[in-house]
């Protein structure tokens, strides 16, 4: 895509909002915090209700997804705002009207689309790209689903996206308006910088006392000092509870033994087959007749990959021959695989039946099925026993270990007796951490912090609950000595009150000093005397200027130049920008990237468009979301 726009997406959608005025918005994040009624209900739209039951399974489904995309950084307590509650909401109600227009317009999935989108589901194909049934009833199985019920669900979330779709990939930009964009985002201005720097100032600067200690007090906020603890913990990890087994070597032999072919490369046959299928035209007993007579016409010589071109119903493999390539055991259906398996290279199977149809298959080639000697894969087996002792071994010490560190809350030793474990110390933790804690350490997970720093906690001294900190370790900490968050004397933190104040003052006179400039170069533009060398920039190409400084510089009249244009850089200062020359890249560069420009537009236009057609569904809907305040309940509008 068009680099250019994906790292401006917020000014070019900014900029389109502005011309075509979106309807849509939230209900509103207001009320969320208490959100179910009495009936157990979050919405109703026209008279049907949304239940919790339909909330909370879409509350799990975008917290599955999102800690799938990030990982150890995710945390769940991003979906327990009013805001993330609001969202899902919606959402709900979106579908809801989606599916009540798409009813009414008899939008209907054919079954062609349907087993499309289901072979199209990750994992479902096999090496030779073929559909592998076997698995899509084992993926059905894994989610307690039916085949029956599965599809279903399918057909009707296809038959969402049918409008959706439609208006989103329909939609397209004007061409007046995507010049414009062009344009906008490709002018190039040729900038020289006058730069007020506030460190210039600080020798300009004099407080005195008085003007310190009112800074002080109106600032004192700024030199609060953080609550801190002194920190007491126990660490209890399945990997230190791995590393405490000893194990027997006749026991490391026997696992050996046991999973030999686990440690060895699969075996892999390769082989041929022709397909007779069953069907309404073919029954069973046609098909095993017919396939008896292709059999007989191998065992008297004829070519296998003649008869299957000319005779095989699998279309996959046919024109090949028959082949199906090298597979394993497990990648074909079970009568299928056991027929071959039992092959020798050359052999012809008698006719087998699957779900398929009946087969007639060769085997032409056999691979792998090799097993490691023993010391070679010992250090692995010793790590498998170690892991799997160790997770059992692990589930019965965390119990005792959260049970312990619960009921015996007013020390860790006892814990520490039981378990085997060193009470580790960490002196200067704060609510947002420390820097000197090592990278690994469990006092870097918030649920601990927040479990030391409750109200409870640092009031009774108490051990914290056992908390999962993932990677098999549970953690109990007590706060040792804990010191309230303070406000200094005065005298304590004079030096840095000094410094915030000049830095202060100087920053007000370089922008004062800038401001001025500026007003005087636009009442009467003058030579470019201590301006820096020139630089050309634009939207796209912006240099070492901030998005903020070169939307300054972007939006200041091109016409009379030089223009100037002042950028507010805060605590840094101030810059006076003159801009001396502005134009476009060369309509053979801007041909090259129209199309590019006219795809990410389209997309971002039909989105919109998309948006705006929901909030006109859900405007005609009645659509009612349950706000509970304390004390009462019921629906609300």
């Amino acid at each position: 895509m068009f680099e250019s726009i994906r790292k401006h997406q917020r000014i070019l959608l900014g900029f389109l909002l502005l011309l075509i005025f979106p309807a849509f918005a939230f209900f509103g994040i207001s009320g969320y915090d208490r959100l179910f009624s009495d009936e157990g209900l979050v919405a109703r739209v026209d008279g049907e209700p949304v239940t919790r039951q339909e909330y909370e399974l879409a509350q799990r489904r975008q917290i599955e997804n999102m800690r799938q995309v990030l990982g150890e950084k995710f945390d769940p307590r991003l979906f327990e705002t009013p805001e993330a509650r609001a969202e899902i909401v919606d959402s709900l109600v979106v579908q809801r009207v989606l599916a009540r227009k798409a009813a009414a317009d008899h939008i209907a999935i054919p079954d062609t689309q349907l087993r499309s989108a289901i072979a199209g589901i990750p994992g479902l194909r096999r090496e030779d790209g073929t559909f592998d049934a076997e698995r899509y009833r084992a993926m059905l199985s894994a989610q307690g689903k039916s085949e029956l019920g599965f599809e279903s669900e399918m057909r009707r979330d296809l038959a969402l996206q049918v409008l959706p779709q439609a208006i989103s990939q329909t939609e397209f930009i004007p061409r007046a308006v995507l010049e414009r964009l062009i344009v906008d985002n490709e002018q190039r201005r040729e900038v020289r910088e006058l730069v007020f720097r506030a460190q210039d100032f600080t020798a300009e600067v004099k407080p005195q006392e008085d003007h310190l200690r009112k800074y002080y007090e109106t600032n004192a906020n700024s030199f609060l000092e953080p609550e801190v603890a002194d920190i007491n913990y126990l660490v209890l990890s399945r990997a230190a509870v791995a590393a405490q087994i000893v194990l027997k070597p006749e026991e490391v032999l026997a696992y050996y033994e046991q999973n030999r072919a686990r440690f060895g490369t699969k075996e892999e046959r390769q082989a041929s087959h022709i397909l007779i299928q069953v069907g309404p035209d073919m029954t069973r007993d046609a098909a095993l007749a017919n396939a008896n007579e292709l059999l007989a016409k191998l065992r008297a010589g004829a070519d296998f990959a003649a008869l299957a071109k000319a005779n095989s119903q699998d279309p996959g493999s046919a024109t090949q021959g028959g082949d199906l390539g090298y597979f394993t055991r497990d990648t074909m259906t079970r009568k299928f695989a056991d027929a071959a398996f039992a092959l020798k290279e050359g052999e012809i199977s008698a006719p087998v039946e699957t779900e398929f149809g009946v087969h007639l298959i060769k085997l032409t080639g056999i691979k792998g099925g090799s097993v490691p000697p023993f010391e070679q894969v010992r250090a692995q087996i010793e790590s498998e026993i170690r892991n799997q002792q160790a997770s059992a071994k692990f589930a019965e010490l965390a119990e005792g270990f959260t049970n312990t560190v619960y009921e015996q809350a007013d020390s860790l030793k006892p814990a520490a007796e039981r378990f085997k474990l060193e009470i580790k110390r960490f002196d200067g933790l704060t609510r947002t951490g420390s820097d000197k804690l090592a990278e690994d350490s469990p006092l870097r997970n918030q649920n601990v912090i927040d479990s030391l720093f409750a109200i409870d906690s640092v009031r009774t001294r108490r051990n914290t609950e056992a908390i999962d900190v993932g990677n098999g370790t549970l953690v109990s900490a007590r706060i040792a000595e804990y010191r309230p968050a303070n406000t200094p004397k005065f005298e304590a933190v004079r030096d840095r009150i000094r410094t915030a104040y000049v830095e202060r003052e100087a920053s007000r006179m370089a922008i004062a000093a800038g401001q001025k400039k500026l007003a005087e170069l636009r009442g009467a533009p003058a030579a470019a005397d201590g301006f820096g060398a020139a630089k050309t920039v634009s939207r796209v190409a912006p240099g070492d200027f901030s998005p903020e400084a070169i939307e300054q510089i972007m939006l200041v009249p091109a016409k009379p130049l030089p223009a100037y244009a002042g950028i507010d850089a805060g605590a840094a200062g101030y810059v006076v920008a003159r801009i001396d020359k502005v134009s476009l890249p060369s309509e053979d560069e801007l041909a090259r990237r129209r199309p590019q420009y006219r795809q990410q537009a389209n997309q971002l236009w039909g989105r919109q468009a998309l948006l705006d057609y929901l909030a006109a569904l859900k405007a005609a809907s009645k659509v009612t979301i349950t706000k509970v305040s304390e004390g009462d309940s019921g629906l609300q509008q």
